[in-house]
C-alpha cells in the first residue's frame, strides 16, 4: 500500500481542508468587521459579508448573530492584548514604572482597533466581561499588590477596586476620544495622570 506524503495536497472534501476554509473564512470575517467598525459603528452583517468576500450565510455559519461577530473581534483584541502584555514583561520593571508600561501596552492596542471606541460591545454577562478585562485586571492587581508592599503605593486601597477603577478609566479616556472631545495622545497622557494619582504615586524620573 502506498500512503500519501505529509505534504500531499488534501482532497478538496477532506476534513481538514474544510477546517482549514472554515477557518481563513473565519479570519476574513473577523478583519473585516474590524475594518469596517471602524468607519461605520453600526455596520450590518451584509457589509461584514460583502467586505469579507463570503456570502451572508457563511458569516452566519460561523456566528449565528451580528453580536457574536462582535464578540469574536472583541476576543481577537484580548488575545492581542493579553500575548503583547507577555511580552512586555511587566514583573521585571519597578511598580510604578510597570503599571505605566501596561497602560501604555493596552492603549496602544485599542489605537490599532479605533473602531472599537466607537462600537457598541456585545451584551454580555458578567463571566464573559470578566473574561474580556481579564488580561488587564490581573495584571493590575498583581502590580497593585507589589507597588503596595514596595512603598510605591498608597496602601489605603484594594487592588481589585485599584484595577476596577483602572479599566473604568481606560473606558473614559477611550470615549472622550471617540467623542472627538480629545485626541488619543492627550487621553493617553490624560489617563496616566489620572491613574497614577488614583494610586498615590508620580512618574519614576525615567519613565
Amino acid at each position: 500500500m502506498t500512503l500519501p506524503s505529509q505534504g500531499a495536497r488534501q482532497p478538496a472534501g477532506s476534513p481538514r481542508r474544510r477546517r482549514a476554509d472554515a477557518e481563513r473564512s473565519r479570519s476574513a470575517i473577523v478583519d473585516a468587521a474590524v475594518r469596517l467598525l471602524g468607519e461605520r459603528p453600526e455596520v450590518s452583517v451584509e457589509a461584514i459579508a460583502a467586505a469579507a468576500g463570503v456570502t451572508r450565510q457563511t458569516v452566519y455559519a460561523h456566528y449565528p448573530s451580528r453580536d457574536e461577530v462582535l464578540t469574536a473581534v472583541y476576543d481577537r483584541v484580548t488575545a492581542e492584548t493579553d500575548a503583547a502584555l507577555d511580552s512586555a514583561r511587566l514583573d521585571e520593571l519597578p511598580a510604578a514604572a510597570g503599571l505605566l508600561r501596561l497602560l501604555d501596552v493596552s492603549w496602544e492596542i485599542a489605537d490599532r482597533y479605533p473602531g472599537l471606541r466607537h462600537a457598541e460591545p456585545p451584551p454580555a454577562d458578567r463571566r464573559q466581561e470578566r473574561d474580556q478585562h481579564r488580561p488587564i485586571t490581573e495584571r493590575l492587581e498583581r502590580v497593585a499588590r507589589r507597588g503596595q508592599e514596595s512603598g510605591e503605593f498608597d496602601r489605603g486601597a484594594e487592588p481589585h477596586w485599584l484595577a476596577a477603577a483602572t479599566v473604568a478609566l481606560g473606558h473614559a479616556a477611550g470615549a472622550e476620544v471617540a467623542a472627538g472631545r480629545m485626541t488619543p495622545a492627550a487621553a493617553a497622557d490624560a489617563l496616566r495622570t489620572g491613574v497614577l494619582r488614583l494610586y498615590g504615586t508620580e512618574a519614576p524620573p525615567d519613565v
